[in-house]
């Protein structure tokens, strides 16, 4: 069973190792060079400093196996992230029961207006959010890191 909770200081251990995980990395930033223990901290710090965003831990059978947000944009637009940092949980329908109840809690603070971005080559993260509700908009080049140079927009519909 999925349950999301919010983000407690130590959980900090959770972003240090799966921030350092290089098959994670592959599939979100790609940015392979190692992260720091500062920026981690400094990171970490934003996510409890943040006034427009809503971070969460996916605790799956009393494991952390994650972590999803739903993050303040322009114009009533909302962007959700979701990182499955625990490998033995990824490709079990957790991360769809994930995304499903933060729809869910959004719906209930009147949030309807949700995207997010994720790279084209991400088939299964891409097939998930289309069974939660989410319909390919497009595809964006981003100029602003050259190691994803392609993303996909998906919008709840």
């Amino acid at each position: 069973m999925i349950v999301l909770r919010p983000v407690q200081p130590q959980d900090i251990k959770y972003f240090a190792r799966w921030w350092r995980d290089p098959d994670l990395i592959r599939v979100t930033s790609g940015d392979t060079v190692e992260l720091t223990d500062h920026q981690v901290a400094r990171y970490f710090k934003n996510i409890f400093e943040s006034q427009t965003a809503q971070h969460f831990m996916v605790d799956c059978d009393f494991d952390t196996i994650g972590h999803i947000s739903l993050q303040k944009r322009a114009n009533d637009w909302w962007e959700t992230q979701i990182i499955l940092g625990e490998k033995k949980s990824r490709g079990k329908g957790y991360g769809l029961q994930a995304i499903r109840q933060l729809l869910d809690e959004a719906k209930t603070r009147g949030i309807s207006k949700i995207y997010l971005e994720v790279r084209p080559e991400n088939v299964r993260a891409i097939r998930a959010y289309q069974k939660a509700g989410f319909k390919r908009v497009g595809k964006m080049i981003n100029t602003l890191n050259k190691l994803q140079p392609q993303l996909v927009r998906m919008e709840l519909g």
